[in-house]
């Protein structure tokens, strides 16, 4: 078998500095499933003689693909393929925090599916999806509570092909995150979103799900999750009670 080097990658702008042409490569072969999440990928030593450049310029690579949470490196062990199956980045995209404690002495959140089932994708979540209007698509409805507490309502749309067989008892059977199910049992692993965030009221339904009236201000988040290649795989739209807990994002 050939061994791909970034000379011979037609796709690949010939202006693009060569330690960015090495990140594209390893994230042909994440994508393409070559190591799996929680592997180690080859050692940078490997990938250099691989693709027939300097150790410095893979590592260059993966301090990037690091710093994406993309990979993670461990002290004298290597570098391996990150996973939603980690206790570290089982919530990375979850931002809401309680306001007293933190999110490990709160413990994990209870959930509830209330739906999952499969439906014809509207216009405006095609568009998110980059599907086109009418495609198949599975709609999934879950409540998050936490000390009893229902704080998180939660829609979410999938695109119906790479989620085939996707069910609500399996959802409830999984015992730890969803995404960690969607990358171990669908081969579709979240590496990006992208959020918008406002302030609503809720509708007669959302309120009774969380058990709030209809005149208390919920945070509504809008998230957009990519896997490899910046592909859209998710559009899930939450509604978070902020009486007990707080919107908190690191910048910088």
């Amino acid at each position: 078998m050939n061994t791909p080097t970034p000379f011979d990658e037609p796709a690949t702008p010939s202006f693009s500095p060569l330690y960015q042409q090495i990140k594209t490569l390893i994230l042909q072969s994440l994508q393409a499933g070559e190591w799996k999440p929680g592997e180690p990928i080859p050692s940078e030593m490997d990938l250099a003689v691989r693709y027939r450049v300097s150790q410095g310029t893979v590592r260059k690579a993966i301090d990037e693909l690091s710093a994406e949470n993309l990979v993670v490196r461990r002290q004298g062990k290597g570098t391996f393929v990150a996973t939603h199956a980690e206790q570290h980045v089982q919530y990375r995209f979850l931002k809401l925090v309680p306001d007293e404690g933190d999110p490990s002495t709160e413990g994990p959140a209870v959930r509830t599916i209330v739906d999952c089932k499969r439906l014809r994708a509207s216009a405006d979540v095609a568009r998110a999806l980059g599907l086109r209007t009418a495609d198949a698509v599975l709609q999934v409805r879950r409540v998050l509570a936490y000390g009893g507490v229902p704080t998180i309502l939660e829609d979410l749309w999938l695109p119906g092909a790479p989620f085939k067989g996707l069910t609500a008892e399996r959802l409830r059977a999984w015992p730890g995150p969803m995404y960690a199910l969607f990358e171990t049992e669908f081969g579709v692993r979240m590496v990006r979103a992208e959020e918008k965030i406002r302030a609503v009221l809720p509708d007669a339904e959302q309120a009774a799900l969380l058990d709030v009236t209809l005149q208390m201000p919920l945070l509504s988040v809008e998230r957009v999750a990519h896997t490899y290649h910046d592909t859209p795989m998710e559009l899930r739209r939450g509604l978070y009670r902020t009486d007990t807990h707080h919107y908190r994002n690191q910048l910088g």
